[in-house]
């Protein structure tokens, strides 16, 4: 295997399961630095974000990181 996708086609094929996990967990990482782009773009720091949301920025922190798995409620109004 030579790179990342042949990886994930040979996981895929082995284990469609943890194949689905890996192609979520890619998904959501897009949506995550996409916001921070946006965030960055229009010039907010976390904590501004965070107080235009009405959450604290210790979760917009851990959004950010991917220390944790927001809600798509969550993410809607972030974004």
């Amino acid at each position: 295997m030579r790179t990342w996708n042949d990886y994930k086609d040979h996981v895929k094929k082995v284990d469609p399961e943890t194949g689905k996990d890996m192609e979520e967990a890619e998904e959501m990482a897009a949506i995550i630095l996409a916001m921070i782009e946006q965030r960055q773009a229009l010039g907010l720091s976390q904590r501004e974000l965070a107080h235009r949301c009405g959450m604290p920025q210790s979760s917009i922190a851990r959004i950010e990181s991917c220390a944790a798995m927001p809600k798509i409620g969550t993410i809607l109004s972030v974004l």
